[in-house]
């Protein structure tokens, strides 16, 4: 009998992409990873449950080999022979900051030796601290993140490896060499000091309305251009509207055709070799909605990621 695989059976793999639990054996074009951590977080926790209702919802989505058809570009993404596939969980610990930074740090390395990009649902956005760590071997990084925050805060009583803290500490490592934060916006998101020590390291500095007026293909025009590109995308770059299920959401945020627009343009701009959705909550959000913003933003992105890497090699 043949099987119909529709999204309400089965196993809750992102999308339903066939499941990989050993990296050793990991044979893909793009490798999902949850990282369900939340021990970033000073006021509002919860988004260690981000990966697995992501997941879930992500199957109502789930195409297969056939791939998505986008009706708008008339084009079908991430159909066969690409090979997308889950690879579960990195291996955190309650409790143990370094050692879970150890492991998420692993499984990203072993994801890019293996030749697969990376695509990662968090947890709260110090995980792109090891993330970021793991792509030393990349070579000269330029990193993109699209937040409503600064994330540029050092070390308040002591806590360097917080959810505010992440970009300040990539601006610590060697690799990363460029640096562009898009959809900056709200009173007291981050200290004077913290966006003159931004300025300082020449990160580009984009705020949501500054975006919305100069347009996407302005907001791309100053991105630094790089060979390679690793992509933070905080789920609260969008507006509250479409995104209450996170820690801070705040108004004045992006749309979600403008905010895949820019990214749309990211995955043509430059080689993509890793990206990361972060600070999703889902226990804000009653509606169910921003876990669905999320898994389409990430289907999106993969396809555009993966159709453009195709054209490089193709050339």
């Amino acid at each position: 009998m043949d099987k119909i695989n529709m999204p309400i059976t089965g196993i809750c793999s992102f999308a339903k992409y066939p499941i990989c639990d050993d990296l050793e054996k990991l044979d893909a074009d793009m490798a999902v990873l949850g990282v369900p951590y939340d021990l970033g977080v000073g006021f509002l926790t919860g988004c260690r449950f981000g990966p697995r209702r992501i997941r879930e919802v992500s199957t109502h989505y789930s195409r297969g080999d056939a791939g998505f058809y986008d009706p708008e570009l008339d084009e079908v993404f991430l159909a066969a022979p690409l090979k997308i596939v889950d690879c579960g969980d990195a291996d955190v610990i309650h409790g143990d900051i370094q050692e879970s930074f150890n492991r998420i740090e692993w499984a990203v390395r072993k994801i890019r030796e293996k030749g697969a990009i990376p695509a990662i649902m968090g947890g709260d956005h110090s995980i792109s601290i090891p993330i970021a760590r793991a792509l030393e071997p990349e070579g000269s990084v330029t990193v993109v993140q699209l937040d409503a925050h600064l994330d540029w805060s050092d070390a308040p009583g002591g806590q360097r490896w917080g959810n505010g803290s992440p970009m300040r500490r990539m601006s610590e490592m060697k690799h990363i060499k460029g640096m562009a934060q898009i959809g900056l916006r709200g009173l007291g998101s981050s200290r004077k000091e913290d966006f003159d020590a931004a300025k300082e390291f020449n990160s580009v500095l984009i705020s949501a309305k500054e975006s919305m007026e100069m347009g996407v293909e302005g907001i791309l025009a100053k991105i630094p251009q790089g060979d390679k590109y690793y992509v933070t995308i905080d789920i609260d770059c969008f507006d509250i509207s479409l995104a209450t299920g996170t820690g801070s959401p705040s108004p004045g945020g992006f749309s979600f055709d403008f905010l895949n627009d820019i990214l749309k343009g990211l995955a043509k701009k430059g080689e993509i070799v890793c990206f990361d959705l972060v600070e999703v909550a889902p226990q804000y959000d009653p509606t169910g909605g921003t876990p669905r913003v999320a898994a389409m933003t990430m289907l999106n992105f993969m396809g555009h990621i993966l159709k453009h890497k195709g054209m490089r090699q193709n050339k």
